[in-house]
């Protein structure tokens, strides 16, 4: 049971597991299926069996990871799982339509060729072919991180939720850095819709520019979105859906300081593009646990690759 799993920082370095992996192979959430428990992970009933409350009314202190030697080991876990969780939002869950783990610093994915017609065959005629081979050229991983000064005296008394956001502040401002390289890589070898300034039409005019494709996503930079939230016809029809303004064409609109000033980019999320990581976020462990926090050391490791060209639109606005 979880109240028996002796906890230690060498948790934290097994080869190709995360923390919570290696808690899960030792307590299992499959054993807790029809109990009041089986909808918390291993690390979180590691939480509960400290009565560490990281949210609510009653949340605890940071103070209260470190009131045990075992307890301590957790708090690794709580940093980055704060990160990524700003992080994730704003990468996985906007741009990517799949993620990759690569154990080098360069990948080599693969290309489909497939330009030929969809058009009826005769009986006799050899189908029409589409072609998968590797890529020639590799996609360089590219390292992003981020030094934390964070003195234990000075955040010993914060509480857990509040502090979990400014982690995920961090977490979101990484992924704006990272998603540059992403705009990059979807704007590379696309053929941009041109337009002096932005108008509806033009809008109009990118998502009508995909054909076996629709466009999901519409990434524009913070400018150029609140023009767009501000035209007539948008204001008049979008809809919002959790906090997403979804255009009039059905598209989500995505605002972000990491896209540049005159381009919007459409996407037809599902098929345009694939995040390529060779780690999961890293992390210093031993100084956390051991010094309480003093620096906070976290970093990723990754890159992006277009998976699909035809899912991918840009319009440049200005000259």
């Amino acid at each position: 049971m979880y109240n028996d799993i002796r906890l230690e920082k060498g948790m934290y370095d097994l080869s190709g597991k995360s923390f919570t992996a290696a808690l899960e192979e030792l307590d299992p959430s499959s054993a807790y299926a029809g109990t009041p428990l089986e909808k918390l992970d291993a690390f979180e009933r590691q939480l509960k069996r400290f009565n560490i409350r990281v949210s609510g009314q009653d949340c605890d202190r940071v103070e209260k990871f470190f009131s045990s030697t075992e307890s301590a080991v957790l708090f690794p876990e709580f940093v980055t799982r704060s990160i990524r969780k700003g992080f994730d939002d704003m990468v996985l869950s906007t741009v990517c339509a799949a993620k990759t783990v690569n154990y080098s610093s360069q990948y080599l994915g693969c290309v489909l060729d497939d330009t030929a017609n969809y058009s009826p065959s005769d009986q006799a005629d050899t189908l029409p072919t589409a072609t998968v081979t590797e890529a020639s050229t590799p996609v360089t991983l590219a390292k992003y991180g981020r030094l934390i000064n964070a003195s234990y005296e000075a955040v010993r008394q914060q509480r857990l939720d509040v502090f979990g956001v400014m982690l995920r502040s961090i977490g979101v401002k990484l992924a704006v850095a990272v998603i540059k390289n992403a705009f990059s890589v979807l704007k590379t070898g696309a053929v941009p819709i041109t337009s002096p300034e932005l108008t509806y039409a033009k809008l109009a005019e990118l998502y009508g520019a995909f054909d076996s494709f629709d466009m999901t996503t519409v990434i524009a930079p913070p400018a150029l979105a609140a023009k767009i939230a501000a035209m007539e016809q948008v204001a008049e029809s979008c809809t919002m859906t959790e906090g997403r303004m979804i255009l009039p064409f059905g598209a989500e609109l995505i605002k972000t300081a990491a896209a540049d000033e005159n381009t919007i980019i459409g996407i037809d999320r599902r098929f345009a593009l694939e995040f390529i990581t060779s780690t999961d976020l890293v992390m210093e462990t031993d100084k956390l646990i051991s010094c309480q926090l003093d620096q906070i050391t976290v970093s990723i490791t990754c890159g992006f690759r277009k998976i699909t060209p035809d899912a991918v639109k840009v319009l440049t606005i200005g000259s």
